[in-house]
């Protein structure tokens, strides 16, 4: 036992020490990204430092979390830490959200007035920019947990940004295309502003306790009328602590008298029925047939 538990305790400190790495990398080459768009008059590099931005919020929320989430709850947090990650992922998104705003208002007058950046700066910030978020995406593409996969995605896309950057400078250095600066920026930036109003709606779904997954709400609810015992399902509350662990509870009405025996029989049954759902923690309460509910106001 001790053995195993040493073992993820090993593989969790790499994975920490992993995306430690992949996040001040990210942070490093934020504040670079922001500099350089400033000198070489880029608002293709301002859109990317935003896009950056964000991945270094949601790289340091990961990292902070694959640290925090190891707590036990208490008497604070009896269901744990894991719903920090939407308060974080909601931080995330309104920054995001803040950051491409500025960056259209910046862009879009360029259209009509297109300016020409320092093409050659902008040449070397995205060779820069593909190596280090190149070797930072492979640094964590590596990793086999949750956490380390979905944030290789998002430096995968970095790369694929900073060679668009890339192609655009030496298309500027040949040809006097001004305008393919602020194109750039703006496709950049309503690429993240469509991905972050979406992930962004779900997180304040789940802040606000709605159903996880509708369909998912009706298997169970079918699964548990499927019990011979049971007359009626009321309180049915399917929830999600943070988009991954999700709650259930409910009450179920028996239509007979059972003995303690036939209701211990009947919670195993509940068990084995309700094991194929990815459910975190479940409270389900029998009522007996003469039994008035608690929780039903008049």
């Amino acid at each position: 036992m001790s053995d195993h538990h040493g073992h993820h305790g090993h593989h969790h400190n790499i994975e920490s020490t992993h995306i430690g790495i992949v996040f001040f990398l990210n942070f490093s080459f934020t504040i670079i990204e922001f500099i350089g768009g400033v000198l070489t008059n880029s608002t293709a590099i301002m859109a990317d430092a935003v896009h950056d931005l964000g991945d270094t919020l949601s790289i340091g929320l990961a990292w902070g979390l694959s640290r925090l989430s190891q707590k036990d709850p208490n008497d604070s947090f009896t269901y744990g830490y894991h719903r920090f990650s939407l308060l974080g992922a909601l931080i995330n998104g309104m920054v995001l959200i803040a950051g491409s705003i500025w960056v259209l208002s910046e862009a879009i007058p360029k259209l009509i007035d297109p300016q020409m950046p320092h093409a050659v700066g902008m040449l070397w910030l995205a060779i820069l920019g593909v190596l280090v978020n190149g070797y930072a995406a492979w640094k964590i593409i590596r990793g086999k947990t949750l956490n380390e996969k979905v944030l290789s995605w998002h430096l995968i896309e970095d790369v694929l940004g900073w060679v668009s950057v890339l192609i655009v400078s030496i298309m500027l250095m040949f040809f006097n295309w001004p305008i393919l600066d602020p194109l750039l920026s703006i496709t950049f930036t309503l690429f993240i502003l469509i991905n972050v109003f979406k992930n962004t709606s779900k997180t304040i779904n789940l802040f606000l306790q709605s159903t996880p997954d509708k369909d998912m709400l009706e298997a169970i609810r079918n699964q548990l009328n499927t019990i011979e015992e049971v007359e009626e399902i009321h309180y049915l509350h399917l929830w999600s602590l943070d988009g991954e662990r999700n709650v259930l509870t409910a009450h179920l009405k028996l239509n007979v008298l059972i003995s303690y025996e036939d209701q211990k029989n009947i919670k195993q049954h509940i068990k084995k029925l309700l094991s194929q759902f990815a459910l975190a923690h479940t409270t389900i309460e029998l009522e007996l047939p003469d039994e008035i509910c608690r929780d039903k106001t008049e």
